[in-house]
C-alpha cells in the first residue's frame, strides 16, 4: 500500500516540475524569438503540451529507476540534487556550516512527514486549506460541466459530421466546442444563420479546434486544477496554452485558404462585441473552447487585449517550412530536461560516502560546542 508521505512527496516533485518546465519554457520562448519564430504557434503549444506530458509521466519514470535500481540494474546511474550539493560543499564549494547544510537538505522530508501526520497547528493549517480549496474546486468543476451539458442539451440539433455534432442555440453569444464519452459538440448561436461569413469562420475555427485535440487537453487542465489549484505556475500555464491554441487554430484556419482574413477578423470582432453581454451560465460552463473571449481587465488596464494579439498576428502570420524538425529540435531536450530534473529533486533514499561524512562533520561539529561550553568557567553553574 501507497503511503501517505509517498503522494506528498510526488505531490511536491510535479509542483516544482511544473515551476521549473515552466520558466524552461519561457527561455524557449526567448530563443524561438530570436529565430523569428515568434508566430510558429502550432510548434510553441505542442511544445508545451509535451513538457506537460513529460511532468506528468515523471512519477511512473522515478518507480521505474526505482524497481531497477532495487534490482541492481541501474545502480550507476544515480543522480540526486542533494547528493551532488554535499559532494560540492565537501570538495569546499562554498561555505557554510555542516549542521545548517544538514538542516537545509532535510526540509522538505521534515514538512512532508509532517503533513503526513497532521503534527502540528503549521501542517494542520495546510491540510485545511488544501482540503477547504480542493472542496470549492471541484464544487465548481462539477457545476461547470453540469451548466455546460444543460446548454448542449438544449440546444436544437441541425448538422450531423460523423461523431461531429452541430447545434444551434438562442442562449449563447459565442460559438463553442465541446465533447461528450464518444461524441463532439459544436454550438452556434441561432442568430449566426443569416451571417453567412460568420456561420462559416466559425465552424472551420472549431472543426480545428477538435483536429488539434483542444478539448482533451482542455479537460485536462481543468480536472486537474482542483489538485494544483494553490500553484500560480500552474495558472499561468494554463492561460498560456488557451492563448497559443487560440493562435494557433487561427493561424491554421487561415493557411488552409477557405476563409479570407478579413472575414475571420470581423467575425472575431463582432462575436468579441456580443460577449460584453454576459451571460452568466455560459460564462461559468467548462470545459469548452470557445471562438473569442472578452478580455475586460486589459482594456481597464491600458493593456493590448489578447482580442488585438490574435489580430495582429493574423496581419503578421508567416508560414514556416519544416515546422516538425523544429519542433522535435526544442522538444527532445527539453523533455529530458524535464525528466532529469525528476529524477534529480527526489529525496536521497540511501546513505552515500558523502552523507556519512556530512554526518560526521556534524558529530564533530556538536562535540566541539559541548566542549567549548564545558570549558568555559561557570557553565556548569
Amino acid at each position: 500500500m501507497i503511503s501517505i508521505s509517498a503522494i506528498l512527496d510526488v505531490f511536491i516533485t510535479l509542483n516544482i516540475l511544473i515551476l521549473v518546465a515552466f520558466s524552461g519554457w519561457w527561455i524557449c520562448r526567448y530563443l524561438l524569438r530570436s529565430f523569428g519564430l515568434q508566430h510558429a504557434y502550432r510548434s510553441h503549444l505542442k511544445l508545451l503540451n509535451a513538457l506537460f506530458l513529460a511532468i506528468l509521466i515523471s512519477p511512473a519514470l522515478i518507480l521505474m529507476l526505482n524497481a531497477l535500481q532495487t534490482h541492481g540494474f541501474t545502480a550507476h546511474l544515480k543522480f540526486n540534487l542533494s547528493d551532488q550539493v554535499v559532494s560540492h560543499y565537501l570538495s569546499g564549494g562554498f561555505d557554510m556550516k555542516a549542521s545548517d547544510l544538514e538542516r537545509l537538505l532535510a526540509v522538505r522530508g521534515a514538512v512532508t512527514e509532517n503533513v503526513a501526520n497532521a503534527a502540528g497547528w503549521g501542517a494542520s493549517s495546510i491540510i485545511a486549506v488544501f482540503l477547504l480549496g480542493g472542496v470549492i474546486s471541484v464544487g465548481r468543476l462539477i457545476f461547470s460541466a453540469f451548466c455546460l451539458y444543460r446548454i448542449v442539451r438544449q440546444s436544437h440539433a441541425w448538422r450531423k459530421l460523423g461523431r461531429v455534432k452541430i447545434g444551434l442555440s438562442d442562449r449563447i453569444l459565442v460559438p463553442f466546442s465541446t465533447r461528450g464519452l464518444r461524441n463532439y459538440y459544436i454550438v452556434i448561436p441561432s442568430h449566426m444563420l443569416g451571417q453567412k461569413d460568420e456561420m462559416k469562420v466559425s465552424l472551420a475555427h472549431e472543426l480545428q479546434h477538435l483536429r488539434q485535440g483542444d478539448i482533451e487537453w482542455e479537460i485536462l487542465l481543468e480536472v486537474l486544477k482542483p489538485i494544483f489549484f494553490w500553484n500560480p505556475a500552474y495558472h499561468a500555464w494554463k492561460r498560456q496554452v488557451e492563448h497559443l491554441r487560440e493562435l494557433s487554430c487561427d493561424s491554421e484556419v487561415l493557411k488552409k485558404g477557405r476563409v479570407d482574413i478579413v472575414s475571420y477578423c470581423e467575425t472575431l470582432l463582432s462575436v468579441c462585441q456580443r460577449t460584453l453581454r454576459k451571460d452568466r451560465s455560459f460564462l461559468i460552463a467548462f470545459p469548452k473552447v470557445t471562438l473569442v473571449t472578452a478580455d475586460r481587465l486589459s482594456w481597464r488596464e491600458g493593456r493590448k487585449s489578447f482580442l488585438e494579439q490574435r489580430v495582429v498576428s493574423l496581419l503578421h502570420a508567416n508560414h514556416m517550412r519544416r515546422p516538425r524538425i523544429l519542433t522535435l529540435c526544442f522538444i527532445v531536450p527539453l523533455v529530458a530536461s524535464v525528466l532529469l530534473c525528476a529524477v534529480a529533486i527526489q529525496r536521497s533514499g540511501d546513505w552515500s560516502q558523502d552523507r556519512l561524512m556530512l554526518s560526521t562533520i556534524v558529530n564533530l561539529e556538536r562535540l566541539d560546542q559541548i566542549n567549548s561550553q564545558a570549558s568555559t568557567p561557570g557553565a556548569w553553574n
